[in-house]
């Protein structure tokens, strides 16, 4: 009775923000319009400001726009696969990682991956609005990283809704302070231009495919970024034949063509710190990859400087909640996943949102955003090994191969707890990748420990798929209901049914047959939720006694 009270009041808390469930059409009430304006309402942030300087002055202007080139070319391929997953059956990306061929509990590992990226991405965003603060108002850093922290929480806790009203009110105003200063300075001082095309930094100027590389590493690490897309277009409503074209149009944009905008923003991060280091003040050195200083150099040409100190301060501290808003509540998403999943007890998604933020506060503390080119590069390593993995599951081993289940499966009873395709593929991608970058192959291998990361894990994921035949993907091809999981769109079905342990009502997807049947031997139905909670295996239905290649076999949905 403890477990089902548990499932119950998980239940009423997930409502909001739908933790390790499939989000429902009866809360899928926005347009794909809406949707997409919101998920890209959080790529607002000033830390592609700083990622583009930081290279730009390493490695001059045209190595750092090639490489931020390929970065997003490489991130808008990877992405692709994965957000059409997350819009088309509405699931975040731990759920469809766990089909994608990790298993139930070995998806786990990647969620950590990710929910230790929203607390760095937190902590150098943080930084940045406390240096806002910092030059405009005098408070001091530390200070500035706890208000930072603190005021994204009444926003966070409110979840979903919050964030949707959040992004649109703030959205335009974020676009004018940004972009009209840079217009302005473009048309009236010509030689900034030419100052930011010849531009060579710390390097001789010329290009090269290492320093290339070496640029794109570090836009690498921002590839997580997806994740905290898919937690808003998972809310994508069905699509059909009337919204075809804005459910595309919002899934391309706001999906994998995020790092469109994310890498123009880092290309005018490089003419920025150019602008600085060549028409405001050459001494300013490493500062010049500071957005705030950025954009206080944009705004003084235009207005006097107390004006320009305000604009600057609100447009750092706009910027800066609309990001932060969407890391702490995809982080504490993430979080709760992996801390209900192992413990089956959840005790509420706001006990996560702190933790999160405590994590975010001490990174802060701890100055990382003095150390973001060699934190980014470094973290990029594992980062590509586990979302290229999922894209290549996804792609070749579902669709080429056909080994991997088409529909992403993530229900408890369904599948294997843990699956080697998935976790032998980021574990060996990212061991190479690391030793690589550690130095271990040689320094002048080093620079391509990235390559390596999306190299293994390419040919490791459908190499693993067809050594193991397919057998850890499913324990059962069939959930024991009936009705079918699509609707006649292809769309998750929007049937309901009763969950006999907590006694509400869940759509079908999240459904299985229970293996405790009613009181006159009918079939009930238990939800992923209560499955999820339960320490037993008392409503789990047996594993399938099919041969491997019987279970290797696609299942369509």
């Amino acid at each position: 009775m403890a477990r089902a009270d548990n499932a119950r009041a998980a239940a009423e808390d997930s409502l909001e923000d739908y933790a390790f469930r499939y989000v429902p059409r009866t809360f899928r009430r926005w347009s794909a319009g809406a949707v997409g304006v919101t998920a890209l309402g959080s790529i607002a942030f000033l830390a592609d400001f700083s990622i583009g300087a930081s290279i730009g002055m390493e490695h001059g202007t045209s190595n750092a726009v090639l490489g931020i080139l390929f970065a997003s070319v490489t991130i808008f391929l990877v992405g692709l696969p994965i957000a059409y997953y997350a819009a088309r059956y509405n699931l975040d990306l731990d759920l469809i990682a766990r089909g994608s061929g990790f298993g139930y509990y070995g998806s786990s590992i990647t969620t950590v991956i990710f929910a230790v990226f929203t607390c760095i991405f937190f902590a150098l965003e943080g930084a940045i609005m406390a240096q806002g603060l910092h030059i405009a108002l005098a408070i001091p850093l530390p200070l500035g990283y706890l208000i930072s922290t603190v005021v994204v929480i009444p926003i966070v806790i409110f979840g979903m809704r919050a964030l949707e009203r959040l992004q649109f009110w703030t959205t335009p105003m974020w676009l004018v302070l940004a972009l009209l200063p840079l217009l302005w300075v473009i048309v009236s001082d010509p030689g900034a231009v030419s100052a930011f095309a010849v531009f060579t930094g710390a390097s001789d100027g010329a290009v090269s495919f290492e320093a290339i590389v070496a640029s794109a590493a570090v836009c690498f690490a921002l590839t997580p970024q997806l994740a905290e897309q898919i937690d808003v277009i998972r809310a994508m409503p069905p699509r059909t034949r009337a919204n075809r074209r804005s459910w595309w149009a919002s899934l391309l944009f706001a999906g994998p063509g995020w790092v469109v905008f994310s890498g123009i923003k880092q290309v005018i991060g490089v003419f920025l710190a150019v602008y600085l280091l060549t028409r405001v003040d050459p001494s300013l050195g490493a500062q010049a990859a500071e957005p705030v200083r950025q954009f206080i150099a944009l705004y003084e040409s235009l207005m006097p400087q107390w004006l320009a100190m305000g604009l600057a301060l609100v447009l750092v501290v706009v910027a800066q909640v609309k990001i932060n808003v969407t890391n702490a509540y995809s982080g504490s998403l993430a979080w709760s996943n992996v801390y209900t999943r192992l413990t089956k007890t959840y005790p509420g998604r706001t006990v996560f949102v702190f933790f999160n933020l405590t994590i975010a506060l001490a990174l802060m503390w701890m100055d990382v955003f003095s150390l973001i080119g060699f934190v980014l590069s470094l973290y990029a390593n594992v980062v590509m090994a586990w979302l290229v993995t999922i894209a290549a599951d996804i792609a070749i081993n579902k669709h080429v191969l056909r080994i991997s289940p088409r529909f992403p499966e993530f229900r408890r009873g369904m599948l294997h707890d843990w699956n080697p395709v998935g976790l032998v593929s980021v574990g060996l991608a990212s061991l190479l990748s690391l030793a690589a970058f550690g130095g271990l192959f040689g320094e002048s291998v080093r620079p391509f420990s990235v390559l390596i990361a999306i190299g293994v894990a390419v040919i490791t994921t459908p190499l693993m798929a067809l050594i193991t035949r397919g057998r850890y993907y499913l324990r059962r091809e069939t959930d024991g209901i009936a009705s079918p999981m699509l609707d006649a769109d292809g769309n998750p079905s929007g049937e309901r049914l009763r969950c006999h342990v907590t006694g509400y009502t869940f759509e079908r997807p999240d459904m299985l047959a229970s293996a405790e049947r009613g009181a006159h031997g009918e079939t009930q139905y238990v939800s992923s939720l209560a499955l999820t909670l339960d320490d037993s295996d008392r409503y789990v239905l047996p594993a399938d006694q099919e041969s491997p290649q019987r279970r290797a076999l696609i299942m369509d949905g």
